[in-house]
């Protein structure tokens, strides 16, 4: 007993020996049951409730300036505690590098004659796409195939030319300089910050998140820099654990294997990198298990493939600790996209957020790993009563592979994501120099690969070559539909053909919207402000065509330049542009304009295509569009008018909204939205325009436990609104919206979704 004692001693001297004096200010902490923190001595003590009834506690502490966390520990309420690991060390690591404009969004530019000055590269740099910042020239890998260089411009300074340099490229791992620490009570969560992180060209905070009702901690860097141009990537994770006879790192594979490293190994000079299926690996030790995630969507910026690159990671330190934790690559596998890798933007000033997720079990790893993959309903969109699940814009080269391999399994990958609508862009492409015979291909092998519960729709993209309606634009049919791009002097706008039967010659933009007006199609620009579309739909906001009701909106997607610190999906080039768009239609009698969740990614390089294993759920936001059924390729006009009448809401997966609706008379409206998620919901918001200017009621949600539902009625006045929308968001920053309605001002409106 003696020894045991004298044992028990000693390691609570090695846990304090270097504690430093920590000091909390606890000015907008609020205790409430179940969500408790309070500093006993040197020790920053916090405890709530968890899932399944289980409580947690977090024992903090500052060693030598670094917060370290003293103890984690997990019991059934009223139990005893159970360690689940102890001094554990956070830890984060930024490579960051020069982000530029890209050739391809200055062509459109240069097209539309918009002087090119060094306010336009300062606001288009941000949504490069074809970018790899980490990518030099002459490294020993195939060099890009897309063009990104920015060749010299007169009058323009100070614009970084390609090649990279290598001394462009830093890499920093975290350091801690922490003298005491913040303690905030919002809602059901609790937020503690420990000031004074340096993470190579960032300065900010280290964060920790609790909340009530779950068992999930969400560690993050928050931070910023002054740099002018940075494009960055993270790794995040905890170091520390302990390393005992029965520990392990889990995780499932690609093929859904169960796999572990039982730390048997020599130690680790650097990460290891692991391909493990959603993004999730676990720590198996002594007193239960630790997975660790990334936001399953947030943490993606826009790439052409979806082929899993390896998100998480373990490093074996010694014969007596390790860690584990999330990670981003530094480039493709496939040399086919090395061209694209464009990383996270940093505007200067903004503060930039990279969590990772903990969730916290007293169950072995298995068991929290069904757990923690609830938050995402295991990676599948959710079937909901009177809506079809609808992914588009996917590049395939449908037709060629077929007729070249016999298989498709890309549909496999989208009916295991929960999609029972896909829809491809591809068109004709595939037909050779006979477009239309291309298109006659391209329908009967949507027909043959449809099913009663699963529809192949084969839209297309409209690029080059194609009459010009300005940027890129996708074309939306409601049944098989020929054309052709061209058509010369003195040709009828239709003809009828003994192969293919009607089929129309479009040579014009008014050709194109006559053509979608009298068969029943719907455009949508699929990435706008970005790509080849950089500098639309503002170039066309007034023309004809875009005020066509035909002409439906844009694409929305994260990436292209997405910024850690949005708190809202592709907030600024997507959600910001939709309001504007409201803005520009608000007084035309059009409809309102909407935004179409679109994938962009390609399997029509090289034929690999989408594989199990695949990250289609984390890339790829959807329409849940409200039908009952699943139409045929023959008749998919159900689609395009559920469309265009707006009755769909776009998601992340993880935020539905089953209904919506703005009810009431006059100035009294109420906006009614039923909602559910499965992430902590961090608010809810109703967004309109006046046709001038964008504004907002944003609803803190905070206080809801996860895994919840709720209908939300929020009074709106509508004096002056010309527009109405609603969204909500969680704490992951996933989340999902409704199509705006327009407000009548004279008359009563019950508008529903």
């Amino acid at each position: 007993m003696r020894t045991a004692l004298s044992a028990l001693v000693a390691v609570l001297v090695a846990a304090t020996a270097y504690a430093d004096p920590l000091k909390c200010s606890v000015t907008d902490y609020k205790p409430s049951p179940g969500l408790t923190a309070s500093v006993v001595g040197d020790t920053l003590l916090v405890t709530w409730d968890g899932d399944r009834e289980s409580e947690l506690r977090l024992r903090f502490e500052i060693d030598r300036g670094t917060p370290t966390i003293r103890d984690l520990a997990i019991r059934r309420k009223g139990g005893q505690w159970s360690t689940v690991a102890a001094h554990l060390t956070p830890e984060f690591r930024v490579v960051s590098g020069v982000r530029r404009m890209t050739e391809q969004q200055l062509q459109p530019l240069r097209n539309l004659k918009i002087p090119i000055t060094k306010g336009i590269l300062e606001r288009d740099k941000w949504n490069a796409f074809w970018d790899a910042p980490l990518y030099i020239e002459g490294s020993g890998v195939r060099p890009p195939t897309h063009s990104t260089a920015i060749p010299p411009m007169e009058g323009i300074l100070d614009q970084p030319r390609l090649p990279r340099k290598p001394e462009e490229i830093k890499r920093a791992t975290a350091r801690y300089h922490a003298q005491g620490c913040e303690v905030k009570t919002n809602g059901g969560r609790l937020d503690v910050s420990f000031p004074g992180v340096e993470l190579g060209v960032f300065a900010g905070r280290l964060e920790y998140n609790v909340y009530r009702g779950t068992n999930l901690i969400r560690q993050a860097v928050v931070a910023r820099t002054d740099e002018p141009s940075v494009a960055y990537k993270y790794d995040a994770g905890i170091s520390g654990l302990a390393i005992q006879s029965t520990t392990r790192v889990v995780w499932r594979d690609l093929a859904g294997k169960w796999q572990d490293y039982q730390l048997g190994g020599a130690k680790n000079p650097a990460p290891v990198g692991v391909k493990a299926s959603n993004r999730l690996a676990l720590a198996d030790v002594s007193g239960g298990s630790i997975a660790a995630f990334p936001p399953p969507h947030s943490f993606h910026w826009a790439r052409e493939t979806e082929q899993n690159i390896g998100y998480n990671y373990y490093r074996k330190d010694s014969d007596a600790s390790f860690a584990f934790g999330i990670r981003q690559a530094e480039k493709e596998e496939d040399p086919e996209f090395f061209h694209n890798y464009a990383m996270y933007s940093a505007r200067p000033g903004t503060w930039q957020r990279m969590p990772v997720f903990l969730y916290v079990s007293a169950e072995p790893a298995q068991a929290a790993a069904e757990a923690a993959l609830t938050f995402t309903r295991g990676d599948h969109f959710k079937p909901l009563p009177g809506y079809q699940v609808m992914g588009t814009h996917y590049h395939t080269a449908m037709t060629r592979r077929l007729r070249e391999s016999g298989t498709l399994p890309d549909l496999d990958t989208v009916k295991a994501a929960g999609i029972n609508i896909y829809a491809p862009i591809d068109g004709s492409r595939d037909g050779g120099s006979n477009r239309l015979q291309g298109l006659a291909d391209y329908y009967e092998m949507a027909r043959q690969l449809s099913d009663k519960n699963f529809l192949v729709m084969p839209n297309e993209e409209m690029t080059t070559g194609h009459p010009d309606l300005g940027g890129h634009n996708d074309l939306l049919i409601s049944k098989p539909v020929f054309w052709t791009t061209t058509r010369t002097e003195g040709q009828p706008f239709v003809e009828e053909s003994s192969t293919y039967g009607k089929v129309y010659h479009v040579g014009s933009q008014a050709d194109m919207m006559e053509m979608a007006k009298r068969e029943n199609l719907i455009i949508y620009m699929p990435h706008p402000r970005s790509k080849g579309s950089t500098g639309y739909p503002d170039a066309i906001k007034n023309t004809p065509h875009f005020l066509n009701e035909n002409y439906r909106g844009v694409g929305y997607r994260w990436g292209m330049g997405i910024d850690g610190s949005e708190i809202r999906l592709c907030d600024d080039r997507c959600l910001t542009l939709l309001d504007d768009m409201n803005n520009w239609v608000a007084d035309v009698p059009t409809p309102p304009k909407y935004l179409q969740a679109i994938a962009e990614t390609r399997s029509d390089i090289g034929f690999r295509g989408k594989v199990a294993g695949d990250d289609t759920y984390g890339m790829s936001p959807v329409n849940y569009v409200k039908l009952d059924r699943v139409p045929k390729v023959d008749d998919m006009s159900s689609v395009i008018n559920a469309m265009k009448r707006g009755d769909y809401f776009v998601t992340s997966g993880e935020v539905l909204i089953p209904s919506y609706s703005v009810d009431g008379t006059g100035n009294q409206r109420t906006v009614t939205a039923e909602v559910e998620w499965t992430f902590p919901l961090d608010f809810v918001e109703v967004v309109w325009g006046d046709g001038q200017k964008t504004d907002r009621q944003i609803i803190s949600t905070t206080d809801l436990p996860p895994f919840g539902k709720k209908r939300f009625q929020i009074p709106l006045n509508a004096a002056g609104k010309k527009w109405v929308r609603f969204a909500a968001w969680d704490a992951a920053g996933n989340g999902a919206f409704v199509q705006p309605i327009k407000l009548e001002s004279r008359a009563p409106t019950t508008a529903a979704r």
